[in-house]
């Protein structure tokens, strides 16, 4: 008996040792990247969760491992529990966080919360008001639930604020597209 807790402890070390001789690099630019994803990209329908790869330095803020930074990662590694509760932090830190609402409303939305998602999108525009940004997301919320008349009537405020926008542009293509099929899109 003694013999083979001696190998089991054995083999738990060399175990051990061979994990600390392990290295996993993840360069700073890589945690920006959605895989195939990108601003001109069809299927990227977010507009404050998709940031700018050139200009990584600016977008990390000033502490690249608050809250707000590890809920916009694991959101576009679709991590959407972990987004959902690195965004709660960040707002519970500072409810004056617009992004953050809005990032937490966009989480509930892929974790199919609606109800809670509907209240984060309700805080985030006390907080920053009807932006183009906002509206875009409510937009696209109303169409993952298959509610395309709310859906048309917030995407038509969002163009109206911002005609160039291209995530708007895109949403609304997506709404006439859904409409011709008659049922809601459907989330990755």
């Amino acid at each position: 008996m003694r013999v083979g807790v001696v190998r089991v402890s054995l083999v738990i070390a060399a175990c051990l040792l061979w994990l600390v001789g392990c290295e996993t690099q993840t360069k700073l630019g890589d945690l920006w990247k959605r895989d195939g994803a990108s601003a001109s990209d069809p299927a990227t329908t977010g507009s404050l969760l998709t940031p700018n790869t050139s200009s990584n330095a600016g977008l990390m803020g000033s502490d690249p491992y608050d809250d707000l930074n590890h809920g916009k990662r694991f959101y576009r590694e679709g991590a959407y529990g972990l987004a959902e509760r690195h965004f709660r932090r960040a707002v519970e830190q500072n409810p004056r966080d617009g992004e953050g609402w809005v990032g937490l409303a966009a989480s509930y939305d892929r974790l199919k919360r609606f109800d809670l998602a509907d209240r984060a999108y309700t805080q985030a525009r006390t907080v920053i008001g009807p932006s183009p940004e906002l509206l875009n997301n409510q937009g696209y919320s109303y169409m993952l639930r298959g509610d395309f008349k709310r859906a048309r009537k917030i995407l038509a405020e969002a163009e109206a604020k911002d005609p160039s926008n291209p995530f708007v542009k895109n949403n609304i293509r997506l709404l006439e597209e859904s409409l011709s099929k008659g049922k809601a899109i459907e989330s990755n």
